[in-house]
């Protein structure tokens, strides 16, 4: 186990000369005649001249397309605009610096046969997709919805998409009826291309039955195109519904055609998680894309021609955007669909080996799954090409960290990477400059002007605040669908601090640059005063191998006044326990002590509780603020939408217990 702050990597003397940010720093001394002596001091830079910096970044990849003079129209939040007289296509240079040998795409699944396209084979594909969505009556602006998972057509349909100028849309089909409908219901979409099936592990899912009700309740939608993905006979029960094929089919179009957009213009929609009310439709434009995702994947991934990128993840979840987007800087995008685990948990680290990753993105709980299982992956399979490992979707605690160098691959750089569908990026993470602690993210990124508030809005190190960036980013939504006037988009991140953004994330920056995330705000604890990050709560927990996942719940009003608690405040440890394990008074007593000693006598337990499962969303995050609300009377159906639950049954269980200490008050 690593403590939290120990050093597990150092840059290596010769960085600069061997990373992109290295090279990228003697071109700012060659064209601009600026030099920075550490990342600091570069951060510093990228946060106080805005302009200088996101021009660079277009200057120095090299972006196609006008630019325009001017870079950023005044910088308050909301409102600032950036690159007003741009005209590019976040497709255009997706496909423009492609290696000519080699596969550009390496796909992998358990439905099919492998899958690996060239840099030809792909601009061929989209320039036949294209065509197909020409003569199906797409155009500038329309919606384009993909029920697809993340296979080689997923990313040929973005691309062709956003050659027209048209906006792009996906679910994955692991994604229930009313969660689909909840989302493409608000956009409208004119063409659904949508699998009939997947294999998950051992086990077929048919999602015919969906697919016709979906469509059924999209009045929008004209045409209905089937990927035969599961069964030959895809489109059985999808009225008047044609196939992938005949999307492609027609006379050879040549090189694809690209559309030249504004730097605003809408490439896709992403949404918030939907675990309360309907899911926000946000905006993410062509430009703010474009110039992000060049900047993370290639001075932060350290990403470039000759390297496999792979980051698992279905097209539910933003990081499959961020995946893709590694064609921008030339790398090769390696694309996995099917269960994680099946069949065990080495299954990602083989492929990883087979395909030839230098690049394995993943979650902070499937690591801390391979720790509690007791996995050494380079003990099943060689992982010395991985240079970088990047981790998010939950804080990973130091123990996580220490087990990736013990077990992974002790010359890597591990990134823990924290951001969000918001922004469609992480804005803390790391850099190939900077050290790796235990359970730190190295820095803030370039142009995030990241820092921690506390209540009053003041700035803050060395204690917990709320995650602001207090000035804006390109890849900042360009607004919600079908909010005109921008209400909610101004109430969903700038209520609090007028004129900052707020994240919703709980954090502390070190003195020395580095953050630790612990959780998000709205369910942080507090007990006596004390406040403290349900991540810090967990890491103590997830060190008792009789625990395979918890959740924790504070309650402030959960008990009369008088009661034998902190002002009536009571805190609910849920617990999924491993196979054998007991909840007993040892197991208990056990947990107790250790939450006592690692973080304070004011959080310990109230109760502990045994559960079937933990609900999280299908990318991983653990659902404390719905549970919080059952738990205070709220029907499941309000409290979360399941369809957006990897295990909706997960919340019934809370439910229940909610119905059980009602009836015992």
């Amino acid at each position: 186990m690593s403590e939290q702050g120990r050093v597990l990597w150092s840059p290596p003397a010769d960085v600069l000369d061997r990373t992109r940010i290295g090279d990228y720093l003697r071109w700012l001394d060659r064209e601009r005649s600026l030099r920075f002596a550490d990342y600091a001091s570069l951060w510093r830079w990228s946060v106080d001249d805005l302009p200088a910096f996101w021009a660079s970044v277009w200057d120095y990849f090299q972006v196609r397309g006008r630019r325009g003079d001017t870079v950023l129209t005044g910088d308050a939040m909301p409102g600032a605009r950036w690159f007003p007289g741009a005209r590019i296509n976040y497709a255009e240079q997706m496909l423009a610096d492609l290696p000519d040998e080699g596969p550009v795409v390496v796909a992998r699944s358990q439905t099919r046969e492998p899958v690996e396209l060239t840099a030809a084979q792909l601009r061929a594909e989209v320039a036949r997709a294209r065509a197909g969505l020409v003569r199906l009556g797409v155009g500038h602006g329309d919606r384009v919805a993909a029920y697809l998972p993340n296979i080689p057509e997923t990313l040929v349909l973005l691309l062709a998409t956003a050659s027209l100028g048209a906006v792009f849309s996906s679910c994955a089909p692991e994604f229930g009826t009313r969660s689909v409908v909840d989302r493409w219901s608000q956009i409208g979409p004119k063409v659904l291309v949508a699998v009939d099936g997947y294999r998950y592990g051992a086990k077929d899912i048919d999602r015919t039955d969906e697919l016709a009700a979906i469509r059924a309740a999209l009045p929008t939608l004209a045409h209905v195109v089937v990927v035969p993905y599961l069964s030959e006979d895809a489109a059985r029960g999808i009225p008047e519904a044609s196939y992938w094929a005949d999307l492609l089919a027609g006379p050879d179009p040549g090189e694809p055609e690209f559309e030249p957009v504004g730097f605003d213009h809408p490439l896709y929609l992403l949404y918030s998680s939907g675990t309360t009310g309907l899911p926000k439709p946000i905006v993410h434009g062509h430009g703010g894309i474009l110039l992000e995702h060049l900047k993370t994947l290639a001075l932060h991934f350290d990403l470039g021609p000759g390297d496999r990128f792979f980051w698992f993840s279905t097209t539910g979840w933003m990081m499959w955007n961020v995946l893709v987007s590694g064609l921008l800087v030339g790398a090769t995008v390696v694309l996995v669909d099917g269960n994680p685990a099946q069949p065990d948990l080495g299954h990602l680290w083989r492929l990883a080996d087979e395909t030839g990753v230098t690049f394995f993105g993943t979650s902070a709980p499937f690591l801390m799954s391979c720790r509690r299982a007791g996995l050494r992956p380079a003990e099943v399979a060689d992982l010395s090409r991985i240079r970088g490992l990047g981790s998010t979707g939950a804080p990973l605690p130091p123990e996580g960290f220490g087990w990736v160098y013990e077990n992974v691959n002790p010359t890597l750089q591990l990134q823990s990477f924290s951001g969000g569908t918001d922004l469609c990026t992480g804005f803390v993470g790391g850099s190939p400059l900077l050290p790796v602690y235990a359970g730190e993210l190295s820095c803030a990124c370039l142009g995030a002007a990241v820092a921690a508030y506390d209540p009053a809005g003041h700035s803050v190190v060395g204690q917990l605040g709320e995650l602001v960036l207090e000035r804006p980013m390109p890849s900042m939504p360009v607004g919600f669908w079908g909010d005109p006037d921008g209400s909610r988009y101004r109430a969903a991140y700038f209520a609090d601090f007028p004129g900052v953004w707020r994240h919703g994330d709980w954090v502390e920056i070190t003195p020395r640059g580095t953050c630790v995330i612990t959780g998000r705000s709205d369910a942080t604890l507090k007990r006596g005063g004390v406040r403290m990050g349900t991540a810090e709560f967990y890491s103590v927990v997830d060190g008792f191998p009789e625990i395979a996942d918890s959740l924790v719940v504070h309650l402030e009003n959960a008990r009369p006044a008088g009661a034998d608690t902190d002002a009536g405040e009571e805190l609910l440890l849920f617990v999924v326990l491993a196979e054998g394990a007991e909840l007993d008074d040892d197991l208990r007593r056990r947990l107790a002590a250790d939450l006592r000693r690692e973080l304070s006598p004011r959080h310990v337990p109230d109760e502990i509780v045994a559960v079937r499962a933990i609900p999280r969303t299908l990318s991983g995050k653990k659902l404390e603020v719905p549970v919080k609300r059952i738990l205070e009377g709220r029907p499941v159906e309000e409290a979360a939408s399941t369809g957006a639950l990897s295990d909706p049954g997960a919340l019934t269980a809370f439910e229940a217990y909610a119905r059980r200490r009602r009836d015992h008050q």
